[in-house]
Parts: C-alpha cells; sequence; structure tokens
C-alpha cells in the first residue's frame, strides 16, 4: 500500500475536494498517512484567497525538496486555487513539484499519474471542465468521510466577479450539481454516520439544479428535500452572497427545523461606496433588510460575515460606516482581514491604496468591537439549556467535545457513546475557545 499525505489550506470546499481526491487515489493502492515524512505521494491543495497564503505553499514546496531527495520517487502535486491561477509560476519556481492540477481538474489525477509515470517533466491540468468533474464525484463512494459533520458541495464557481476576488478566475463559472445526484451522496454520508450535511459552494444560495424532469431546484427546496433523510439531524449552507438570498431560502429558516439558526451572510464592508467599488452589487441598506427579513422569518437566528478593511479608497467616513452596521447587526463571530491585493483582479491595479498603518489600526478597531459581540454571544448562553451534537472525545479524560446550533464548541463530562448522538446540555462556563455544561439526560435505551 502506497501512502498519500494531503495538505489543505483554505475554505470548506477545498477540504471536501481533499477528501475527493483521496477517494480517487485509493484504487490506485494509495492510503492516507498524517505526515509527509515517508509518503509516496504528497498533494498539497491550496487557497489563493490572500498573498500569505500562497507563500506559505511555497515556503512548504521548499521542505518537500528535502524529503524528495530522501525518496526519489515521492509524487509532489499542487492542487487547488494557486495552481489553478499560478500553474506556470508554480513549475518554474518549484521544480520539486511533479503535478500541477486545477481545483476543476482533480478528477483527472489517476491519470496525471499515469502520464508522469511515462514521461519527464511536469503535467499540468487547468481545464475548467466543471461538469465532468461532477459526474466523477457522484461516482464516488465518500470513503474519507467518516465524520459526524459532513462536507457536501452542491455549487461551485462564481459569476460575481467582486474586484479583489480571484474565484471566477480560478473556479470558473456558477455550477450546481443535479439534485438527484446531491440527494444520493446525502444519503451516502448518512449511512456513513453523519448527522450534519454542511452544503458548499462558493455562491451556494445562488443553487440552481435541474432535476430529471427539467425542473428547476433553488437551495431551499434541495434543503427541504435533504430534511427528509431521517437520520439527518441538522442542515448547514456556506458561502452565501446576500444577492441570492431570495424568499424561499429565508422562509425556509423559519419553516425547516433541522436547518440551524447559524448563518455565514459576508458582507465585506458598510460602506456603499466601498461595497460599490467592490463590486458587491449591493448596498449596506440591502444587507440590513436582509438581516431584518432573516429574524422575522427565525427570531433566534444568528449571523457571521466575512470584512476586508483597508480596501483601496476606504476613507475615515467609510470605515465608521463598517462599524456601525456591525453595531447594527450584533455578529455572533466573524472574519475580518485587511486587504491585499491578488494578481490579475481589477483591485489591484487601484490607485488610491491605504496605508499599511492604517490598515492595521483599523482591523484592530474592529476585529476588538467583533470579539465583544462574539463573547456577549457567548456569555448569553450561561444558564441556558441548548442542544449539543457530539463530534468526538475531549482532550481530558471522559469528556465529549460537541457543538450548538451556533456552532459554539461545548465540553461536557460523557461517555464515548454519545458521539453522533444530539442532547440537552445545561451551560455552565465559558472559557476563551468554548463553552462547558452538563448533560440533562440520560441514553437512550
Amino acid at each position: 500500500m502506497k501512502k498519500l499525505f494531503i495538505k489543505t489550506y483554505g475554505c470548506q470546499m477545498n477540504a471536501y475536494d481533499s477528501a475527493r481526491m483521496a477517494d480517487l487515489l485509493a484504487p490506485l493502492g494509495y492510503a492516507p498517512t498524517a505526515k509527509a515524512d515517508g509518503a509516496d505521494m504528497v498533494i498539497l491543495n491550496t487557497c489563493h484567497i490572500r498573498e500569505k497564503a500562497t507563500e506559505k505553499v511555497y515556503s512548504e514546496l521548499g521542505r518537500l525538496k528535502a524529503l524528495k531527495r530522501e525518496k526519489p520517487g515521492m509524487l509532489v502535486a499542487v492542487a487547488g486555487c494557486t495552481a489553478q491561477a499560478e500553474g506556470a509560476e508554480i513549475v518554474a519556481r518549484a521544480p520539486v513539484v511533479d503535478l500541477v492540477v486545477g481545483p476543476q481538474s482533480y478528477h483527472r489525477l489517476p491519470e496525471m499519474i499515469a502520464r508522469a509515470a511515462r514521461q519527464a517533466g511536469h503535467v499540468l491540468e487547468t481545464d475548467f471542465p466543471a461538469l465532468e468533474k461532477f459526474d466523477v464525484i457522484a461516482g464516488t463512494e465518500a470513503l474519507s468521510d467518516t465524520g459526524i459533520s459532513a462536507f457536501l458541495t452542491v455549487q461551485e464557481g462564481c459569476d460575481k466577479f467582486c474586484t479583489f476576488c480571484v474565484v471566477p478566475y480560478t473556479r470558473g463559472p456558477e455550477h450546481s450539481r443535479s439534485p438527484e445526484r446531491i440527494i444520493a451522496e446525502a444519503r451516502r454520508l448518512a449511512a456513513r454516520g453523519a448527522r450534519e450535511i454542511v452544503l458548499l459552494g462558493q455562491n451556494v444560495n445562488a443553487y440552481r439544479g435541474v432535476g430529471e424532469d427539467g425542473k428547476s431546484w433553488n437551495l431551499a427546496r434541495l434543503i427541504e428535500a435533504i430534511a427528509q433523510i431521517a437520520s439527518v439531524s441538522r442542515i448547514r449552507y456556506t458561502t452565501s452572497h446576500p444577492r441570492d438570498m431570495d424568499d424561499d431560502l429565508i422562509a425556509a429558516h423559519g419553516a425547516i427545523e433541522k436547518l440551524m439558526p447559524m448563518l455565514h451572510l459576508p458582507v465585506q464592508s458598510g460602506s456603499d461606496s466601498v461595497l460599490a467599488a467592490m463590486n458587491r452589487q449591493h448596498t449596506a441598506e440591502d444587507y440590513l433588510r436582509l438581516i431584518e427579513k432573516l429574524r422575522g422569518s427565525r427570531p433566534d437566528i444568528a449571523f457571521s460575515s466575512d470584512f476586508i478593511v483597508g480596501f483601496p479608497g476606504e476613507s475615515d467616513g467609510d470605515f465608521e460606516a463598517t462599524m456601525a452596521l456591525v453595531r447594527n447587526v450584533k455578529f455572533a463571530q466573524c472574519f475580518s482581514f485587511k486587504y491585499s491585493p491578488r494578481p490579475g483582479t481589477p483591485a489591484a491595479a487601484a490607485k488610491k491604496l491605504v496605508a499599511e498603518p492604517v490598515k492595521t489600526a483599523r482591523l484592530l478597531a474592529l476585529q476588538a468591537l467583533l470579539l465583544e459581540q462574539q463573547d456577549d454571544a457567548n456569555r448569553a448562553a450561561i444558564g441556558k439549556t441548548m442542544t449539543v451534537l457530539f463530534e468526538k472525545p475531549g482532550r481530558e479524560k471522559g469528556q465529549l467535545v460537541g457543538r450548538t446550533p451556533y456552532l459554539q464548541p461545548v465540553h461536557v463530562q460523557g461517555g464515548r457513546e454519545w458521539i453522533g448522538r444530539i442532547a440537552a446540555v445545561k451551560i455552565t462556563a465559558l472559557t476563551a475557545n468554548s463553552l462547558h455544561g452538563a448533560l440533562l439526560e440520560n441514553l437512550p435505551a
């Protein structure tokens, strides 16, 4: 048996893709291993959203060069969005790489490995055959998915062309899988023990699948169908775009009990002028109206979001508009970053750059406010009874780790037989990174 090591950078879709690559290579005799040392094949599944993520890949390739000297037969592959965007540069900068495969071509890995064995030099695949890729995915049995919570890609690519984002160039145009194949994969995941299904897409709420009857399905209808799988207890989706949050999906949050009340809805900025420069195609007021509608449908819903500070041309007033939006919404958790230009994107050519010290100061101020709101949300849980899906043992003896409907990690004392089950937990304390509680029920007979 050959050893396969996959290192995954970036988003949940990359994690999903890494699992599928492991599935595709299993028939070739590759079994997963936990470290690159001694591996027969190493795959770096990369992210290209931020500059630091890309540089980490080149740093890792430097370390792999030494390992390959010790084991000359090792295959080194770079997959994902950096592979798509910088395939030629990767080959030039890192001769240690044997295979470069974009995110829409990884289903061709078995063929690429065979080609690499026959020829000298690098094998490069960075086309966009999304339909072909999804056809191959539908035939896999998700052998590498063993978790209580499982990712399931339903939509890929992006047609929005935000001026700061490389995704339309690295993942291609929006493409949705057929509902029948998604539901079949959800059933397979459930049969393997998944109690929670997380639907993935670059713009997941842009999902528009076509059923066997030729009729279009939106995300709300797809969620409703997956909710019919008895052993699936929780459904989530990420990442969504405000433009695609339609009335059916808003209503689904109130009507479908299995759809969790935690929504990641990126806004990026609270300034209309910055949103226009980003080509987000919505205003701050549009976003706030969506929040109001969603809370009307599901009063206990909570929100997370993404923010970019220091976008070219962002003024002090623009930044204050972002802070005002955050104070208005009161987010449960968020991700925030300083703007960094990505080659090939329209914003990379902008002239009105924000000074690095200003970006840093703004990011620190925003993160302080976001952390305060996150702490408020977590403190509000103390004394409440919440349902927790237990996922794994904790670090301490007799400890379990699970998550609330709001994705908050919870530690309790309990036996492993609770893993994969949902139980009522009285939240008793808050530590830096998690909640602590006590089980309020016994294991069913």
